[in-house]
This record gives C-alpha cells, structure tokens and sequence, in this order.
C-alpha cells in the first residue's frame, strides 16, 4: 500500500514518531529511499529522519553490515523518555523533609514559614529546599505524613474557577431576529406549526361540542313531545 492509499494517520510535525512510522522507515530504507524521500512521506523533518536512523541502526554479521531497526529504534526512543521531564527533589532534599515534619507538627509552623524560615536562619541553602508550592504538591501526592485536614486553612479556600460556561449546542437563529411582520399575523404562512396544531384542535373540539349540544337538544326535544303525547286528555 502506498502513501497515497495509506491508512495511517498523517504525521504532525513537531511530534514523536511512533512505532508504526518506524517499520515505514526501516522498509523505505530498504527500498532504498533517501531520507528526503521519507521524511516528505512522512510530513516531517528530514533531520529527523537522520537522527532517527543513527539511534535505530544496529551491527549485524560481527559488524560487517549496519542497518536500522524499527525494533531498536522505538526501544532507544523509550529508554530516552524515561530520562525527560524534571525529576522530583523529595528523595534528594530529605533532610529538609525532616525539618518540615518536625516544626510542623511540634511547633505549628505552616508550610509557607518552614520553606521560608529555613533559607532566612541559614538552617539551608536555597539549594537545598524547595518553594511553598511544591510542599502543597507533595501533600497531595501524599509523599509527606502531612494531610490536607491537618491543614485547615487550605480546606477553607476555593479554587474553583467561577465561569460562563457557553452552551455548546447550536439551536440556530433566535426568535428574536425574526422580521416584525410575522407579529401582525396578516399571513397564514407566519403561523407556526405547533400554533396551527393547536388551532386545528381547537376547532375540532370546537365541531365536537357544537355537534353534542345539538344532539341533546334535539334529544330533550323529542321526548318532551312525546311525553305530551302519552298524557291523557
């Protein structure tokens, strides 16, 4: 299957190769695609391309024959990822974690007097401590013996957001926009269609009433003349 007819979901650039566009390297590369070839195919960089040979290219026959590998470089990609991002300072900065818990449960310092306090007196460098924040962090995360009921302050704030949220359906144009000749009702086209169901009701139950009242009068009517009749003379 080709490019054109591929069922693939086109790349987006500045965004990571994935396991599927990979095999497309390794069997373009094998059909002897130049990397300007593949990357166009691919709606990416061509140094992306290169970079991603160079990291997924493995020694095969005692090193007599280099060729690249999906396998290996998808492989070289995740060890990679594990290295991204910025690590936490919790297990580096424990000595200081220490010095939370204890003026914090012995002497009734808050959060934001312990990461302070402990850079003002010297206790620590600003190297060695981390910013108020990333203590309500590790709270929530529950890396510090330190609960959010013990921090009654925190509970009484709201952070919620308050906003408009718009309504996402589109139920087409307003009444209001509609043209001011529909209001005089001269037209029988301006009639809604449920204002017209309702008049057609209307005049059914209309018919149906004025159709009862006749029959019983025309009922009370007889009997009346025949009971003048039956009466004796």
């Amino acid at each position: 299957m080709d490019s054109l007819h591929s069922t693939m979901n086109q790349h987006i650039k500045g965004k990571h190769l994935s396991f599927e566009e990979r095999v497309i390297i390794q069997l373009r590369l094998k059909d002897g695609y130049s990397l300007r070839a593949i990357a166009r195919e691919l709606n990416c960089s061509p140094s992306t391309i290169s970079y991603e040979v160079k990291r997924g290219t493995v020694e095969l026959y005692h090193g007599k024959v280099k060729r690249y590998k999906a396998t290996q470089g998808h492989d070289a990609y995740q060890a990679h990822r594990k290295n991204c991002g910025r690590k936490s300072d919790f297990l580096r900065k424990t000595q200081f974690m220490r010095y939370v818990h204890k003026h914090f449960f012995k002497d009734g310092w808050s959060l934001d007097v312990c990461s302070n306090r402990a850079t003002a007196v010297g206790a620590f460098s600003s190297r060695d401590v981390v910013c108020t924040k990333t203590l309500y962090n590790y709270v929530d995360q529950g890396l510090l013996d330190i609960h959010n009921y013990d921090l009654p302050e925190k509970l009484k704030r709201n952070t919620k957001l308050h906003r408009i949220r718009k309504n996402k359906k589109k139920l087409g144009r307003s009444i209001e926009e509609r043209p001011k000749e529909i209001n005089k009702r001269n037209e029988f086209g301006h009639y809604t269609s449920v204002k017209l169901l309702l008049l057609i009701t209307h005049f059914y139950l209309f018919i149906c009433l004025l159709f009862h009242s006749k029959s019983d009068h025309h009922y009370y009517e007889t009997k009346s003349k025949s009971n003048h009749i039956d009466q004796p003379t």
